[in-house]
Formats: C-alpha cells, sequence, structure tokens
C-alpha cells in the first residue's frame, strides 16, 4: 500500500487543508464541547452534516475533529485500516486508566493481527453453529419467561428482557457459563456492562481528563463496575482453564468460545497470553450485550409500527419454524425476510451510528489533507438515509435487503454499514443475526404482539451510550392458540 492514501474524487480541485472546511461557531478554549451531549452527540453530528457538507470540522476542547459523512470516503478509510488508521488513543488511553486489557476492539498493529485470527476463528459461521444448542436453550427461557407475563396481562420489560437475553447468551456461548440472568431477573452483569459502556464514552468526548484531578460519583460507580466486570471475566476464564485441564479432549473440540481461544493462546508462537485473551472476553461481554440487544429492540419497535411488514415476518417464522421448542439452526437460515427486517431496522436506527478513527500517517481524504494525529468523526447515518442511496429513506422496506431485490428498489449495501467495513469489520457479525433469527423465531412463532410502548413517551428516544439504543420500551403479548 503505498505511504498516502488518497480518496479524492475525479474531478475535485487540488488538496485543501482542514482549515479551509467550514466548522459550526464555537467558543474559546472549549470549542464546540457545550453543543456535544454525550446521550445526544451522534444527532448534533447528523444534524452538522446537512448543515456543513459532508466534510466539516468541529473542536471538543483543544481537540480538532475532522467530520466525514460521505459514504465512498467512509468506505474508503475504513478499508485502510490498520495501516491508514486506527481508534483514536484517547479510546485506548481511557481503557488503560482503567485497567482494562486491550481487546481486538482495541489493540492495534501485530497485536491486533495476533488476536483477530484468534478471534476470528471463534467466531466463524461453522463455531458459531457448533453452539446453536445453547443459544437454543437461553431463548425456550425467554419464551418461558414471555408465555408467564403474557398469562398474566402483566407488561414486558422488552429493552430488559432483550439485554438479559443478550447477556445470557454470550456468557453461555462465549464462556460457557450459565448465568442465567433471564430467570433470576438480576441482571447484576448487564449493569455493570451498561455503567462501563457508558463511562468509556463519556470520557472518550471530555474536552479534558477532569477525573485525574476530581472523582464524580459516576467516576467512582464506573470505577466499581470495572472491577465487577474484570471480577467475573477472570472467573470465566478460570472455569475455562479448569474445563480444559479436566477434559485434554476439549482441547481438541472446545465446547465455546473462550476454551478456543485458550487453546489458540496456548499454541506454540501464538503471541497471544491470558491478558489478551481477557481483553476479548470483556470486549465480548461489552460489545456484545449492548449492540445485539439494542438491534433488537429497535427491530420490534418497527415492526410493530408497519403491521405489514411485521405479518410477512410471522408468516415466513411459523411455515419454517412449526416448533420453536425443536428449533434447529438449519430452519433459521431460509428466514431471510426476518434477516431483511434486521437489515432494514439497522439501517434506520443503527448501533453504531459513528466511528472514530485517527489517522496513523498523512491522507487526503476527498480533497482534505489530513496530517497523522487528526481525528476523524465517520458519520454512519448519513448515505443511508439519503434518497440518493435509498428511495423513500424514511420508510421501513426490507424488501430492498431480499437476495431478490432488483434495481433502485435495491439496497446500496456500500451506503449503510451496520457491522462496518473492510479488515476490522465486526467479527461477531454472524452470531449478532443469528441472536436476531432466534429471538425473532420464538416471539413471533408462539406470540401475536398486542402492543410496544415508549414509556412515558410517544416514541422512543435514541440514547447515545457505547451504542445507540432506544429508550425504555415494553411489550404485550398474546399466545397463539
Amino acid at each position: 500500500m503505498s505511504e498516502t492514501m488518497s480518496t479524492t474524487l475525479p474531478g475535485h480541485p487540488a488538496a485543501r487543508d482542514i482549515a479551509d472546511l467550514p466548522a459550526p461557531p464555537g467558543l474559546p478554549l472549549i470549542g464546540n464541547a457545550l453543543q456535544l451531549h454525550p446521550r445526544t452527540i451522534h444527532r448534533t453530528m447528523e444534524d452538522w452534516s446537512r448543515r456543513y457538507g459532508t466534510m466539516f470540522r468541529a473542536r471538543i476542547g483543544s481537540r480538532q475533529v475532522v467530520v466525514l459523512a460521505d459514504g465512498a470516503a467512509i468506505n474508503a478509510v475504513l478499508r485502510d485500516r490498520p495501516d491508514g488508521f486506527r481508534r483514536p488513543a484517547v479510546t485506548a488511553e481511557v481503557s488503560d486508566e482503567l485497567g482494562g486489557n486491550p481487546g481486538v476492539f482495541l489493540a492495534e498493529g501485530d497485536a491486533w493481527q495476533r488476536q483477530r485470527r484468534m478471534v476470528m476463528h471463534a467466531f466463524s459461521p461453522a463455531a458459531v453453529k457448533a453452539y446453536f444448542g445453547r443459544l437454543a436453550h437461553v431463548a425456550r427461557r425467554l419464551e418461558a419467561g414471555w408465555l408467564q407475563a403474557a398469562a398474566q396481562g402483566h407488561e414486558i420489560d422488552l429493552t430488559g428482557d432483550l439485554k438479559r437475553y443478550a447477556v445470557d447468551v454470550i456468557a453461555g456461548l462465549a464462556f460457557g457459563a450459565d448465568v442465567n440472568t433471564i430467570e433470576a431477573g438480576d441482571d447484576a452483569i448487564g449493569r455493570h456492562v451498561d455503567t462501563v459502556l457508558a463511562g468509556v464514552a463519556r470520557r472518550s468526548l471530555m474536552p479534558f481528563p477532569y477525573w485525574r484531578w476530581v472523582r464524580l460519583p459516576a467516576d467512582r460507580r464506573l470505577e466499581r463496575s470495572v472491577l465487577a466486570v474484570r471480577s467475573a471475566t477472570d472467573g470465566f476464564i478460570a472455569g475455562a482453564r479448569a474445563a480444559l485441564a479436566a477434559d485434554p479432549g476439549l482441547r481438541e473440540r472446545p465446547a465455546n468460545l473462550l476454551q478456543a481461544m485458550l487453546v489458540a493462546a496456548d499454541h506454540p508462537d501464538s503471541g497471544v497470553d491470558d491478558a489478551a485473551v481477557a481483553g476479548n472476553v470483556t470486549t465480548m461481554l461489552l460489545a456484545g450485550e449492548d449492540t445485539t440487544s439494542s438491534a433488537l429492540a429497535w427491530l420490534i419497535w418497527l415492526l410493530w409500527r408497519n403491521p405489514a411488514a411485521l405479518a410477512r415476518a410471522t408468516d415466513e417464522v411459523r411455515r419454517h419454524v412449526p416448533d420453536v421448542a425443536a428449533l434447529t439452526y438449519e430452519q433459521t437460515e431460509p428466514l431471510d425476510y426476518v434477516q431483511a427486517c434486521a437489515l432494514e431496522a439497522m439501517r434506520l436506527k443503527p448501533p453504531a451510528p459513528f466511528l472514530p478513527l485517527e489517522a496513523l500517517r498523512e491522507t487526503t481524504v476527498l480533497d482534505v489533507r489530513l496530517p497523522p494525529g487528526t481525528l476523524l468523526w465517520c458519520v454512519m447515518r448519513h448515505d443511508s438515509v439519503d434518497a440518493r442511496c435509498f428511495p423513500s429513506p424514511d420508510t421501513f422496506d426490507p424488501e430492498r435487503w431480499l437476495p431478490d431485490a432488483q434495481g433502485a428498489h435495491r439496497a446500496d449495501r456500500q451506503a449503510a454499514l451496520p457491522f462496518g467495513a473492510g479488515p476490522r469489520i465486526c467479527p461477531g457479525r454472524y452470531l449478532s443475526l443469528l441472536e436476531i433469527k432466534v429471538a425473532m423465531a420464538t416471539l413471533l412463532s408462539r406470540f401475536d404482539i398486542t402492543a410496544v410502548h415508549a414509556t412515558g413517551r410517544p416514541e422512543p428516544a435514541e440514547v447515545m451510550g457505547f451504542v445507540m439504543g432506544p429508550s425504555p420500551l415494553t411489550m404485550t403479548l398474546r399466545p397463539r392458540a
């Protein structure tokens, strides 16, 4: 690869400097920091991209940020990782301060290459298929809880139940641990995960690291949650090590993703140690819980608001899954419309509506020179809701994503990137889509949805933490006869 990447489009003028870009007005010293609230920062950047164009600059304290909302340029940038761009160093610094081990999410350079091979093997379609029984087991617990609530006419805490489902799936598939937060109703792990995710995101966006001098109550809660997540991670690893020692045959046929990672780490010259494994266990716990549960919550809300799509998804599930109690992996494969609904929901409500990066070398993006160290804020929901890429962009239209979609009606898969792109595309995408299919098969095969409500408001608000999820949702169900 050349020393300088260029995504300058034909016909564009010679490269400009960052100072030539338009910018929203700010204040001395703090820049635009007061305009950028962590919970709504994604919407502010999207609004500014419509006002100032697909490339502009902003300032958060002393840090200048270049904001990019052009889909083709973002694709090129993502494919120039890890050589040309990395995640911002500030995120790694925040993680290091909290005592975190860098998993594949934050690792860079050779460390990333080594961990990537291990994680991609553990999350391959074949590996995920091998763990399907555990996923189906967790879904049956979810079904039982919903049956009880429906029989009693109770509202279901939809967002809470989906987070517990995602935690139980990750703990079971990835770690071989049966934490059973669904039946216990005690989502202590999930609460700690939410606190860590929100805390890391908040600190990464602060104009200056105030917590090094003054620790607020939120910082003390964050530190307690970090310790709790680390304790859970250490427990998962110790359990997996004990299982491998007790049954050497597991080294040939690991029973879960954590065992597979430990076997890979133990291989001579792997370059991976238990600290790296611990970092990836934490990454799976943090990323796996929030992203999938948020995507599922938005999907169910959007289906409820679109009865025709809900009816078609229900019909597909009931044709291919006659008995969800005996659900098999093979029965999930033909659920094309359910998957199309999930992709359409992620187009409109992406769990990751932005992606911050840092340039590692001098680079030209569009017609703007970016020196090394430039912070580049990629707005992921811009072209995906633009009529030039998606006709009727505000309409929930899953048919765009079907394999046989034709012409202008076919989804532009380069304009909507829910799992990213390039070498650092999300390694857990197969598992996430399978989790979504299994949850929707459980819901639509056994129940009729009678209502989905946003608590205390007509529609759910978009709440940005580490990912973008809805404000609390409730659901009421009627069991099928």
